[in-house]
């Protein structure tokens, strides 16, 4: 399966998941608190994504202040920015994804698995020579 089929089907599954969800989870504990639960988990979103965003910044300042390479924050804001946006979505699928995404050390196993699974692979893709071909020599000239 193509990576557009699969994001598609997520795309078009969260959704239904979602609902699904909050109609069960509201038929347990009822619906005033299921609301609750949704507004709490946007509003721990917003102060979770200011804490950690400004925490990672902070470092990515240092970072660079030392002359080192920020690597993990640059691939670490991103990710801070999906789990924000995912829990200020209602559900409680999208708030477990954007909670992963906001713990420190959870954000911080992704990144590294981000890392060293594709960003290294792509940038050692870019060092390799071009392979040598067979080439024809020759003079040119232009008669009239």
């Amino acid at each position: 399966m193509k990576i557009i089929q699969i994001l598609f089907l997520v795309v078009l599954m969260v959704p239904f998941i979602e609902i699904y969800l909050l109609l069960e989870v509201g038929s347990i504990i009822g619906a005033f608190p299921t609301i609750f639960l949704v507004v709490f988990t946007a509003m721990l979103g917003a102060w979770l994504l200011k804490q950690q965003g400004l925490a990672t910044f902070q470092r990515f300042q240092a970072s660079v202040a030392k002359g080192e390479v920020p690597a993990y924050e640059m691939i670490e804001g991103p990710i801070i920015l999906l789990g924000g946006a995912l829990l200020l979505t209602p559900g409680f699928l999208t708030d477990l994804l954007g909670l992963a995404c906001l713990v420190p050390s959870l954000r911080r196993h992704i990144a590294q698995y981000i890392l060293e699974n594709h960003i290294i692979q792509a940038v050692s893709g870019f060092n390799q020579k071009p392979p040598e071909r067979d080439a024809l020599e020759g003079e040119f000239r232009k008669e009239e």
